[in-house]
């Protein structure tokens, strides 16, 4: 499937329409989020490299063209303006990494109509699917207090592109490792792994299991304990790992059950065989909920491994986002829809301390105190600077919860901060509104 055609038909009508009327002057338009789901405090920017590197690639070729014509029904006479339509615009963004909040622009797109038009829906599936996910695993980190997350995502995520995605933003926001080896590959993040309950199942016995496996993989190894009865399983694996000689960076995996009661017992026998330094992974179905409460009970685990519900980011698996046009041809619009507004205008975000932010124009100077979260990251359809690293993203975001207020880092009840609009923003608002309401009586006088 052509990533040129991956869109909505919509967005393909109105670039027709807006060709044949030659309306090509430059729109600048915003992607934001309007709302911050319910349990959420904050969300974590993610998606703006694969997104400028779709960007960076977008052109209409005769198959697009071709294709768009047989959906619409047309001849593709029809549809030819739309082939060689390329993107050469400049994206403004929030870096990946940062935390963002409601009404904050993550991207400002400034193109021809026709382009910026026909983009959005690529943008805004990239963006929105992985701010939730990136923002979900941030969460679990939190929860964490510190101790180490695995991703083991990719069997559960809705399919493997979401998969790869979602090992990647938890390797942005902190996570040590993942089981997805193509994403291991791909992104320079570090490969984990255990074994399944097959594996055990496989052979007559739970220490012949263990034993093979360690030989076949002589490095340290990981045996997940809860095949058959937990307790013993802890048992046989200690003895098995003590007379190997097995230890510093070997783990048992608890996978069910009352994992902190399990792991205070795990612990104790381990301790007792002198493998002090045999680590406790816990999996099945964890979250960031789930990781607290461990946490809080002081359960003897090492590392946490999280799978279906952060790579779904469940509880909060979409967002209320929009991409919306502010300015046409140096005109600054907006919508007014009720509940449905909008802010006119190129917006720049101006961060204070504890996150008390400032949504302003583009062209204002930040007020003191405060620096600006969108750059320019492509002009002309290109890229201005190499791309970035999951180093530095994780640098930023790790900088940025730094300063989240104690509220919004709660797992429970959390409570975000509330941007402000600056003085010009809410100056311009006033009078577009005015203005568009005084355009819009005229239309309806008789």
């Amino acid at each position: 499937m052509s990533e040129v055609t991956a869109t909505d038909l919509y967005e393909v009508t109105m670039a027709l329409s807006y060709l044949r009327e030659d309306m090509r002057a430059a729109a600048t338009f915003s992607l934001f989020v309007r709302e911050l789901p319910p349990e959420r405090g904050f969300l974590v920017a993610a998606g703006l490299e694969p997104a400028l590197d779709r960007l960076a690639r977008f052109l209409v070729d005769r198959s697009d063209v071709e294709a768009f014509a047989r959906v619409l029904g047309r001849p593709v006479a029809e549809v030819e303006p739309l082939r060689g339509l390329t993107f050469d615009g400049e994206v403004r963004a929030v870096p990946e990494g940062r935390l963002v909040l409601a009404g904050e622009p993550l991207v400002e797109v400034t193109a021809p109509l026709p382009q910026a038009q026909l983009v959005e829906t690529c943008l805004l599936s990239l963006l929105c699917h992985q701010t939730a996910v990136a923002s979900k695993a941030a969460r679990c980190v939190l929860a964490a207090g510190g101790r180490p997350l695995v991703d083991f995502s990719l069997r559960r995520a809705h399919g493997p592109e979401a998969g790869l995605q979602a090992a990647r933003l938890c390797a942005l926001v902190g996570f040590a490792g993942t089981s997805n080896v193509a994403a291991a590959q791909r992104y320079g993040i570090a490969g984990t792994g255990t074994m399944a309950h097959s594996y055990v199942e496989a052979f007559p016995s739970e220490e012949q299991a263990f034993r093979a496996f360690a030989r076949a993989h002589p490095g340290p190894v990981t045996l997940l304990v809860d095949t058959y009865d937990t307790d013993r399983g802890v048992a046989t694996a200690a003895r098995v790992l003590r007379e190997l000689g097995l230890g510093p960076g070997c783990g048992i995996r608890l996978d069910s059950g009352d994992l902190a009661g399990q792991a205070r017992r795990a612990r104790a026998v381990l301790d007792g065989a002198g493998l002090t330094e045999v680590q406790i992974v816990a999996s099945g179905g964890l979250d960031e909920y789930a990781v607290a409460a461990l946490v809080r009970q002081g359960a003897p685990i090492d590392v946490f491994a999280t799978g279906t519900k952060v790579g779904v980011a469940d509880g909060a698996p979409s967002l209320d986002a929009a991409y919306k046009l502010v300015e046409y041809d140096g005109r600054p619009v907006m919508k007014l829809s009720a509940g449905r507004a909008t802010a006119p205008g190129p917006k720049q975000v101006f961060r204070g301390p504890g996150l008390r932010d400032v949504i302003g124009l583009a062209n204002e100077e930040p007020p003191e105190g405060t620096e600006p979260l969108l750059r320019t990251v492509m002009r002309r359809g290109l890229r201005v600077e190499p791309p970035d690293t999951l180093a530095a993203a994780r640098a930023r975001f790790e900088a940025d919860v730094a300063l989240l207020p104690e509220e919004a880092r709660r797992i429970e009840a959390p409570v975000a901060p509330r941007p402000t609009p600056s003085t010009r923003l809410a100056a311009l608002t006033t009078v577009v509104r005015h203005r568009v309401e005084a355009r819009t009586a005229a239309s309806d006088a008789p």
